[in-house]
């Protein structure tokens, strides 16, 4: 029984690429119903019709399909960013075939297309970092995890650290923020594994 059902809206992108790995029609059908609204607006509003929103969003599916096939696909944006990044480059090189003289500012947009899937991968792996520096923090326990969220977030001193942790002297205290430090970039490490 597959996972898909009539209704099936899924959670992430990644349960969709998994049914078009398993030949699940249904994962094609829930690509359809959630990107091909934006592709044909995009292309209609930039002088195409419904049946060439069809066709570029069909050859864009296909790409994506036998990219998936060969089981070493990775996606790196979101579905739906790297469906219209194929949509967008598909429809200016149909336009450009056509003769469509203001394809030119077109592909000024597709290059701010580009650069913003840039920005979007960027702010991906941010906060997948941010995500396992958290997840390592949690691993740290206590006192480490308040040693260093009080020196490096709140910026308290050495002698503050001192005085709260009860160290005889703020040498200790470095000490201890030293050894607490190794500790979270050793958690940090095994995490990006």
């Amino acid at each position: 029984m597959s996972k898909f059902s009539k209704s099936f809206t899924p959670e992430n992108d990644q349960e969709i690429i998994d049914g078009i790995l398993i030949g699940d029609h249904l994962a094609l059908d829930a690509i359809y119903k959630l990107y091909y609204p934006s592709i044909s607006h995009m292309i209609i509003q930039n002088n195409g019709s419904e049946e060439e929103a069809k066709d570029i969003f069909q050859e864009a599916v296909i790409v994506l399909y036998d990219k998936v096939s060969h089981g070493d696909f990775e996606l790196k944006s979101k579905l739906k960013t790297y469906l219209y990044s194929i949509c967008r480059r598909l429809w200016l090189k149909q336009l450009n075939r056509n003769g469509a003289g203001y394809a030119t500012n077109d592909i000024r947009d597709y290059e701010d297309t580009l650069q913003y899937e840039d920005d979007i991968d960027k702010h991906e792996e941010l906060d997948l970092r941010f995500a396992q520096m958290e997840e390592a923090m949690n691993k740290l326990g206590e006192p480490c995890k308040t040693i260093l969220h009080d020196f490096y977030i709140l910026n308290r001193s050495m002698q503050d650290i001192c005085e709260k942790f009860g160290y005889t002297n703020t040498d200790n205290a470095k000490t201890q923020k030293y050894k607490c430090l190794q500790r979270l970039k050793k958690y940090f490490f095994q995490s990006e594994n």
